[in-house]
């Protein structure tokens, strides 16, 4: 069984640099304890028990995801009401400056001015947009979200989206609401997170039929996440064909995951993905394009 520790080696085996994962958590102090403090009722919340793993400080993760020879990560943030999403992409965006390893990014919500900010963090260099529908609660085809979705798209910036139904389902989630935008907007760079858990044949279809179109591996496939919402080992051939292809990409919710950042690695290689492709080689070429 893989540690953390073994990590830099493996990348090495795999003949690639290290890996870049989509999806990491950086927030402001009061932000992440609030969210530590969720999870922390998971028990209420989900059902299920939901121990933060990596329950540190900053400086303590960032040197815990460059010893394990993570060499991009984003600083994913979102807002769950108006009036936050603008200084959380402020944050983000000055957390990046300081921290060259973080790839730019920032987050949007349905509300007068979100042109203005999304185009202020756009020229402030952000690559990647966190959105988040269960916990945000927006319809994402919102009228105020439409130039939004059309500066995104011709930026190339991703989108990182938060839209299965799993663990908790909400007004918006699921492949109905996102993929009328993803029909509107056929340039827009969309990655579902979670390999779209909740509704994993519709978005391993839409990925598949869809160009700008990929998946994020966070969670899946972890025995936490098989317990909670299992992957349909029939759609298996489906998805290590899309890997093969570069459009599933390595993502870890780091660190707010109740089990050791291998253990997401070891579920992959279990699954028989194709690993050089998921932890560097299509993330690179993601972020190389934009």
């Amino acid at each position: 069984m893989l540690t953390d520790a073994d990590l830099p080696a493996l990348w090495a085996d795999l003949g690639v640099p290290g890996a870049i994962d989509i999806h990491t958590h950086f927030l402001p102090e009061p932000v992440m304890r609030s969210v530590w403090e969720y999870f922390d009722q998971a028990g209420a919340n989900y059902g299920i028990r939901w121990p933060i793993e990596y329950r540190w400080d900053d400086r303590a993760r960032l040197e815990h995801l460059r010893a394990m020879g993570v060499k991009r990560f984003t600083a994913l943030v979102y807002a769950h009401k108006p009036g936050m999403a603008a200084w959380l992409s402020e944050w983000a965006l000055d957390f990046a400056a300081g921290v060259p390893d973080c790839l730019p990014t920032a987050t949007l919500f349905p509300e007068p001015g979100v042109t203005d900010y999304v185009g202020r963090a756009l020229e402030r260099g952000a690559l990647v947009f966190k959105v988040h529908l269960q916990v945000s609660d927006f319809d994402p085809r919102d009228p105020l979200l439409d130039p939004v979705w059309g500066m995104l798209a011709d930026a190339r910036a991703v989108v990182v989206i938060h839209c299965g139904s799993a663990p908790l389902p909400g007004r918006f989630t699921g492949p109905g609401p996102i993929g009328a935008v993803a029909r509107r907007f056929p340039d827009l760079r969309l990655v579902i997170a979670h390999l779209g858990a909740g509704e994993f044949e519709d978005f391993l279809d839409m990925t598949q039929e869809r160009p700008h179109t990929w998946l994020d591996t966070t969670m899946a496939l972890t025995d936490f996440m098989q317990d909670l919402r299992p992957f349909p080992a029939g759609r298996l051939p489906q998805l290590r064909g899309l890997s093969e292809q570069g459009r599933v990409l390595f993502g870890s919710d780091f660190p707010n995951i109740p089990y050791p950042f291998a253990h997401q690695v070891q579920a992959l290689l279990d699954h028989g993905l194709d690993m050089a492709q998921t932890v560097w080689h299509a993330p690179h070429q993601l972020f190389a394009a934009v």
